[in-house]
């Protein structure tokens, strides 16, 4: 019967195929399932890396890392100083605070990439070295400008197309008529919505549209020893 079993490992129902298998053909095949595993592991490996790249390229609205931000303003901010904000927009982009509040509010909204692509574009225009140039106008190219890029900024065709064409040899000025376009986005669409957002609210201590800004002092009505209802206020 061991005999049979051994030529014809298919009836042997109590044990694996492949080890049976790999029994009669001997020692020389035996590491066929070490083979087998580390190419699965390969495999795990390749959709880990897939999945790590695909959960990284959809964060462009979300951030999936630990360090996720959140919409909480700063806390050091003064209503005096928040107050300021309200004169313009360009007022508000004079301050740190207040780039980081409207940040915040952009984030909430999921159009964040406005505002960093405009930050973006002001650094490049700082930058006096050829070749940091180049590397830089490339990482705004792919993040914010070409098709399917995880931040791609609304910019209309033409200019899109012009960014492109000088990509082999950027200027200075590749992105300025896009960071125009968007600074005029920001500042007639988002900038309105952010001075009544609760988020900038509540930096100046106000309440929402329509909301006093006092408690009105209420009356109750109180009984006296005849059971006679009165209209008493009541003492504070």
């Amino acid at each position: 019967m061991e005999t049979l079993l051994f030529l014809f490992p298919q009836f042997n129902y109590m044990s694996p195929k492949e080890e049976a298998y790999f029994k009669m053909f001997g020692p020389q095949h035996s590491q066929a399932p070490k083979m087998k595993d580390d190419f699965s592991r390969q495999k795990d490996k390749e959709r880990k890396s897939r999945l790590s790249l695909f959960l990284t390229k959809s964060g462009s609205h979300e951030n999936v890392s630990p360090h996720k931000k959140t919409n909480t303003p700063p806390s050091n901010i003064s209503p005096e100083a928040a107050l300021q904000w309200s004169d313009s927009f360009e007022e508000l982009l004079k301050h740190s605070d207040g780039v980081e509040s409207f940040s915040q509010f952009l984030r909430s909204e999921f159009s964040e990439e406005n505002i960093e692509f405009w930050l973006a574009c002001e650094e490049y225009k700082t930058i006096d070295s050829e070749t940091k140039l180049l590397s830089k106008a490339k990482y705004i190219y792919t993040v914010y400008i070409e098709s399917e890029a995880p931040k791609e900024v609304n910019i209309d065709y033409n200019t899109k197309m012009a960014i492109q064409k000088v990509m082999a040899k950027p200027t200075m000025s590749c992105f300025e008529a896009a960071q125009i376009k968007i600074y005029s986005l920001m500042k007639k669409d988002s900038f309105p919505r952010f001075l009544n957002s609760d988020i900038y609210l509540g930096l100046t201590r106000k309440k929402g549209p329509g909301a006093n800004m006092f408690r009105r002092r209420s009356r109750s009505c109180v009984f006296n020893d005849r059971g006679e209802a009165t209209n008493e206020p009541l003492a504070w």
